[in-house]
């Protein structure tokens, strides 16, 4: 089911692209958060929406959150983060609640990436924290590429806070240059002392965000197989679910994957990414699972297509 399309006003987007979502329910209220692009140019940002408060985690009822003007308003300000995220924007949102130790008190963030020159990257991995009454920007990235094979550039992070440590998961590399390879790190507080930057899974699998939940005792992940070259999209082309015993910090230490989406065309959307879940609260063997689409608009441009935002409910195996 589509949630929102700038160019269907049914939706209620108020025009503007709004993709690459994470949900979590704070207050007994579920939120969204997203990276959008107000006018459909210049640098992203991240917004917000939400289902009725006390409402169940649902497909439907999804509105953005509006300023006292109507217009969508940013979740926070960019008065300390303009140098390192004003020019390229913010992309990727996922939130997190996780302990930091220096403090001494569990704490809420969005990491995202940010560019500091233009839409296309570099990027860099940062976050913003939650002070009791609004999103905190941060003067500084909290993460950056440190390896050869990142080609310096991380971004599509993906984190959970398990065994005392925030553990992230993250592409590295360029769209554009078609070469994509998933990172690995984690650190006791989240924003530094990262751990050693390792190789999660390799170029030839097309990774991009991993994204993971806890299921009972266990954990499962699903995940996007993207395709940026030429010519029709292979057919893994899609996303998939894992899972694992514990957040493994290597590919293969998780089960045999099973793909619960293709690449195919579904008219408002096709070749998914950037997915995103929870699990049902009426039932814990089904995932709701959100994703990024796009469509061509069969006009004229250097980038003739429209993003989109969807969902769907999946029964996890």
């Amino acid at each position: 089911m589509k949630i929102f399309d700038p160019r269907d006003a049914s939706t209620g987007p108020h025009g503007v692209e709004l993709l690459d979502s994470t949900v979590v329910q704070r207050d007994r209220q579920w939120w969204m958060y997203l990276a959008g692009q107000p006018g459909g140019f210049g640098a992203t940002d991240i917004f917000s929406a939400s289902l009725a408060n006390e409402a169940p985690l649902s497909v439907t009822g999804w509105k953005p959150t509006l300023d006292t003007t109507g217009e969508l308003a940013p979740v926070a300000g960019k008065q300390r983060s303009r140098a390192w995220d004003g020019n390229g924007g913010r992309h990727c949102p996922s939130y997190v609640k996780g302990w930091d130790p220096a403090r001494g008190r569990s704490v809420e963030r969005i990491y995202y990436a940010g560019a500091a020159g233009n839409l296309w990257g570099p990027y860099t991995i940062g976050f913003l924290e939650w002070d009791g009454k609004g999103w905190i920007d941060q003067p500084e990235p909290a993460f950056t590429a440190n390896e050869d094979w990142e080609h310096g550039s991380v971004y599509e992070p993906n984190l959970i806070y398990h065994g005392g440590k925030w553990k992230m998961w993250y592409v590295a590399g360029s769209n554009y240059d078609d070469y994509l390879i998933h990172g690995y790190a984690e650190s006791d507080d989240g924003a530094t002392g990262w751990s050693k930057h390792a190789v999660f899974a390799e170029p030839d699998m097309k990774m991009f965000d991993f994204c993971v939940r806890q299921r009972g005792t266990g954990f499962d992940a699903i995940f996007a197989r993207v395709w940026v070259g030429n010519g029709v999209p292979p057919p893994e082309t899609g996303l998939w679910w894992c899972s694992a015993e514990h957040p493994a910090r290597t590919f293969s230490e998780w089960s045999y994957p099973i793909q619960i989406m293709s690449a195919e065309d579904r008219g408002w959307h096709s070749g998914p990414w950037k997915p995103s879940f929870q699990i049902d609260e009426k039932n814990p063997n089904r995932a709701i699972v959100f994703f990024d689409g796009l469509y061509p608009t069969g006009e004229p441009g250097p980038f003739p297509f429209v993003f989109t935002l969807g969902c769907f409910p999946v029964d996890l195996p």
